[in-house]
């Protein structure tokens, strides 16, 4: 029996008929491609008036098959299968083929985008004939969610689930939740003090009914699909006893080895062997520093044993697998700085006076080192004039060229904080000011009325190389300032540089257990940037904050927001719909190479040891096809993706070679796809 097909070609405004004849194309199916019964032209067939032509047909028409010439199936397929099952019609009988970024939108030549255009319909007219109607199935949600990163990100989404009443477990790899945000002194544009807004979130994270807090702990392994997922943690030891700590310090209080904090102070200051990283630190609940303990190092000492009021001191404590299940995972690991060392023209690690931005964060921190005094490395000079230098390792092609996003903002803060608390001269270095959110344009016109000097142009060196007499005993900032057109040298008792954010150091590998990709620069990749930015392409794994990409404090905290309302989604339907284009295999013709196994990308195959084949969780695939090429047996068929249907949309893509050459020319015979 004929199949009875419908075209329906978009105009999409002017996106596709400026480059493209779109009436031409579709009076060229009806009348050239077989079994095409209507073919119609519309200015925007994703409207609600397209939408009901489509399904208007196909009650009349009686049409058994459906093609959409238009944009990205990406951003429409959903909305014209849906019309399809609207009209009584599989949805999985309608194909859309991209005509606007195929097409229209990379050709010049009118003439010829519209021939592209046919053949494009042509093999999706060919192609759908074969098209199989499929069902979805759905699975159970769990209810509890896993949050990694206890930083402000993954807080906002820990309390939001929380708060609606469900379960989550927060893992944390530093003993302690509140993430980079815990060293900061205040926030831009406000000028909040920033452990004042963040500790009532951390503390309420700790104590929260719904919430599991599992701090010094790293994700192990991630196996399961949407829905319930299996998850191993490894919590590894504090050598203190959670449950019979009280927190009250005296261990940290009395332990004789002082070591110098690379983590929370970034080097700024000193912490002892057993120690909590800072005063609010939630939970209260010290740990061994192995690597700095006098018992670990030569089995003497054990002084905080001996003085810990409820034993809770353990030596022989080992890491712990702790296994939960969980229907959904959001990530929420957040950045570690860029290293300055690889920049060794601006000093730093060798010129004593030139900081970071995470170590200048702590210097004017109240409950910093320094008690929040801006003193030189001697601890007690304070600096007449200091230089902030934007973009290091960022916006650069030798290291990172994406924008960092906060760097302006934070050198703003620093020149207030410095104007406030000292007499200095403060210098920015900036190649341009990037103060485009909420009241961030005020706060640099505030910074110009507070009389921060701002210089445009990129620096090329710090040295302490003096050419004058003024220049003895400072540090030089060279640079070029762009704004007058020549080269300059400022003298300058500090230099702050305001390094890149980039992506953990572990991300890549944390996203292969997750079954998530990484962009070119490390960040973890959404579903799509515009309309879909804290999903990720395998169902039940959402990002949140810096992991994602650079952002400030408010992007993030709304960012872990949307992530939580996602979760929270899917928890309340109860069952998540499964995309039925997956992969089967027939195991009866499988050899057991275990090709396939090694060469999926989203970990959705499993192989029966017992039986010796493979077997594809549904749950998990994602009907990318990489299975089906490697199959060296070619017993594995991508649903939707059959041999069948690919090769009809070639045989339609190449109607004018396969016409003799009469035909051809003329165009005008009926094409047999």
């Amino acid at each position: 029996m004929a199949e009875k097909i419908g075209v329906y070609v978009c105009h999409c405004g002017s996106n596709i008929a400026g480059k493209v004849d779109v009436e031409e194309v579709a009076k060229w199916a009806g009348k050239n491609c077989a079994d095409v019964c209507v073919s119609r032209d519309y200015k925007f067939m994703c409207s609600s008036l397209g939408q009901a032509m489509i399904e208007e047909d196909i009650k009349k028409e009686g049409l058994t098959r459906v093609v959409v010439a238009a944009c990205s199936p990406h951003l429409h397929e959903k909305t014209f299968r849906r019309a399809c099952s609207n009209a009584g019609l599989n949805p999985y009988l309608m194909d859309m083929t991209n005509v606007r970024e195929h097409c229209s939108w990379v050709h010049k030549d009118r003439a010829a985008a519209t021939e592209k255009t046919k053949a494009l319909v042509a093999a999706a007219v060919g192609r759908v004939k074969h098209q199989q109607p499929l069902e979805p199935f759905y699975v159970d949600v769990n209810r509890t969610t896993l949050v990694l990163g206890g930083g402000i990100a993954g807080l906002q989404a820990t309390l939001e689930l929380a708060d609606a009443g469900y379960p989550v477990y927060l893992v944390e790899r530093e003993p302690s939740i509140g993430g980079h945000m815990a060293q900061f002194d205040k926030t831009f544009p406000t000028l909040d003090c920033s452990a004042c807004i963040l500790t009532p979130k951390m503390s309420e994270a700790g104590q929260h009914e719904n919430v599991k807090l599992l701090t010094y702990a790293e994700l192990e392994e991630v196996t399961g699909s949407v829905g319930n997922f299996h998850v191993k943690i490894r919590q590894k030891a504090r050598h203190v006893d959670y449950d019979k700590c009280t927190g009250c310090g005296i261990c940290v209080e009395k332990c004789p080895r002082k070591v110098l904090d690379t983590e929370f102070e970034a080097g700024m200051g000193n912490r002892k062997a057993i120690y909590m990283p800072f005063p609010q630190a939630v939970p209260r609940i010290p740990v061994i520093d192995t690597e700095s303990c006098i018992w670990f190092e030569r089995q003497k000492c054990r002084a905080c044993e001996k003085l810990c009021p409820t034993d809770a001191i353990a030596f022989d404590q080992q890491d712990e697998i702790i296994e939960v299940n969980v229907g959904n995972i959001i990530i929420a690991t957040g950045w570690k700085p860029f290293d300055c060392k690889t920049i060794p023209q601006y000093g730093y690690g060798r010129l004593a006076n030139v900081y970071t931005s995470l170590e200048f964060e702590r210097l004017c921190n109240a409950a910093g080192p320094t008690n929040g005094k801006i003193v030189l490395r001697d601890g007690k000079t304070e600096p007449k004039s200091i230089a902030i230098i934007h973009c290091v390792g960022s916006r650069d092609t030798r290291h990172n060229p994406y924008c960092s996003g906060i760097c302006c903002m934070a050198s703003l803060k620093f020149g207030h904080l410095v104007l406030e608390k000292t007499e200095a001269q403060v210098y920015s270095f900036y190649i341009d000011m990037r103060t485009n959110q909420k009241n961030y344009e005020e706060f640099y016109q505030r910074l110009l009325g507070e009389g921060m000097h701002f210089i445009r142009g990129k620096v090329s060196e710090v040295t302490d190389a003096a050419r004058l007499p003024t220049e003895q005993g400072k540090l030089i900032v060279q640079c070029e300032d762009t704004l007058i057109g020549r080269q300059q040298r400022f003298p300058v008792d500090m230099v702050i540089l305001m390094g890149a954010l980039e992506p953990q150091a572990d991300a890549r590998e944390l996203g292969l257990k997750c079954g998530i990709s990484c962009s070119m620069d490390g960040w973890y990749t959404e579903r799509h940037p515009k309309l879909d930015p804290v999903a990720t392409m395998t169902d039940g794994i959402f990002v949140a904050g810096v992991c994602q990409g650079p952002k400030d404090i408010p992007a993030s905290v709304a960012q872990g927001a949307a992530a939580a309302a996602r979760v929270s989604g899917m928890i309340t339907k109860g069952k998540v719909m499964i995309e039925p284009v997956v992969a089967t295999i027939n195991e009866a013709g499988c050899s057991g190479c275990k090709i396939c196994n090694n060469m999926c990308p989203y970990n959705a195959i499993e192989f029966f040891e017992d039986r010796g084949v493979s077997h594809v969780i549904t749950a998990l695939c994602k009907g990318c096809g990489t299975c089906v090429s490697a199959c060296p047996a070619q017993v594995i068929t991508g649903a939707h993706f059959n041999n069948q249907q690919i090769d009809a949309e070639i045989e339609g893509i190449l109607w004018d070679a396969m016409l003799p050459a009469d035909e051809a020319a003329a165009k005008a015979e009926t094409v047999a796809v």
